[in-house]
């Protein structure tokens, strides 16, 4: 089956200027990224900030044109979900077994004494329109960086691990972090790291950026069309290049009404498919699954239904929300009325709470479970 790029890879920021983050925060990332020497990096930021586009420069930057087989990324999200995540987790940080002293972190490739060992292509330009200059050439220098995605879902039992290994890792490795919410990250980690905050990327951003694509792409979308996709996106640079993209495949940006309804239609049947899983009390299940030629444990139930509509829609918890409720009110479900009333009051305090708080699924989990003792009712 043959893939097509998203616009997320196909225009996705080559310079550190084209980051659509505040000037500070860009001089920032580019002065990191040139030293000889650089920190271990923790950049945070609320979804589609930018930080996966952040750390990509500064890795290409920092390693030169071979960082794709001298970068390593873990996705810490991913790995919670899975059965055997810290066997999963030490492997990745320990190929050659647990009582093994070869580390990632401690491996060094031939680019750490020659620069010139991988060649440049010509379109391949550095994030900050040259090459990082190295020392001499009997300098090592660094040649591997370790990515560690939402660090934030680790939890404090794998985290030790990571210490410990930066603590005794090869001067010639690097770690960096994502999180939407570094204060769930240990002192010991966050203090060995440079913090570079990210924020909700500004509405005006994400429409010259979303023009600037459109344009790319020889399409004339209806006039204000992408104002209200960067107005509902709320920040999330991301969703809105996912939302423009649908509805330009779809050739729905020639009126302003088109972006509501694909709002309303995009994932309410698989919503749907969510609340009767849990209202039949199947919030939080595992199966065995083929995945290649070995069987893997898999989250189904209600709570993996609500994952695959955030990974494969980009949606946020706030959106999900907000399907279940025209799921709930649109009398789809034929729910009694004192069980409605108690799914709609388990649907508002799941709402406040989202509210305070940037654990978004901890707190749809939560609803789920309500949704599960309500058919006991």
């Amino acid at each position: 089956m043959m893939h097509m790029a998203s616009w997320l890879e196909t225009y996705p920021p080559r310079r550190f200027s084209e980051l659509a983050l505040d000037e500070s925060v860009i001089d920032t990332i580019e002065r990191v990224a040139l030293q000889a020497n650089p920190p271990h990096l923790l950049i945070s930021g609320p979804p589609g900030s930018g930080k996966t586009a952040t750390w990509h420069l500064i890795v290409r930057q920092v390693l030169g044109p071979s960082w794709r087989s001298t970068t390593h990324v873990l996705q810490a999200k991913d790995l919670a979900k899975t059965a055997g995540a810290m066997a999963a987790f030490e492997s990745f940080l320990r190929p050659g077994g647990k009582d093994s002293s070869d580390t990632l972190a401690s491996r060094t490739s031939l680019d750490a004494f020659d620069s010139t060992f991988s060649q440049v292509s010509t379109d391949d330009v550095a994030p900050a329109g040259h090459e990082s200059q190295r020392g001499s050439q009997n300098d090592v220098h660094i040649s591997r960086i370790i990515v560690i995605e939402d660090a934030d879902h680790l939890g404090h039992k794998r985290q030790p691990l990571l210490r410990r290994m930066m603590e005794a890792t090869s001067h010639t490795s690097r770690f960096i972090f994502t999180a939407q919410t570094p204060s769930r990250i240990i002192d010991a980690l966050r203090s060995r790291t440079q913090h570079i905050r990210l924020t909700g990327v500004p509405r005006k951003k994400i429409e010259h950026r979303l023009t600037q694509i459109c344009g790319m792409e020889d399409i004339e979308p209806v006039r204000g069309i992408l104002g209200d996709i960067a107005h509902i996106s709320d920040g999330n640079l991301r969703k809105a290049l996912f939302t423009t993209e649908v509805l330009a495949l779809r050739e729905l940006l020639g009126d302003r009404e088109n972006l509501h309804r694909l709002l309303t239609m995009i994932s309410t049947n698989e919503v749907q498919r969510m609340i009767e899983a849990a209202l039949r009390g199947q919030v939080v299940e595992w199966r065995w699954e083929k995945d290649g030629y070995k069987n893997t444990r898999k989250l189904k139930g209600a709570l993996g239904i609500y994952d695959d509509i955030i990974s494969q829609q980009s949606l946020e918890a706030e959106d999900v929300i907000e399907q279940v409720h025209q799921v709930l009110t649109g009398g789809r479900l034929n729910l009694p009325e004192k069980q409605l009333t108690s799914a709609l009051a388990a649907l508002s305090d799941c709402d406040v709470r989202l509210r305070r708080s940037s654990q978004g699924r901890i707190q749809v989990e939560k609803m789920l479970h309500e949704f599960a003792l309500i058919q006991q009712q």
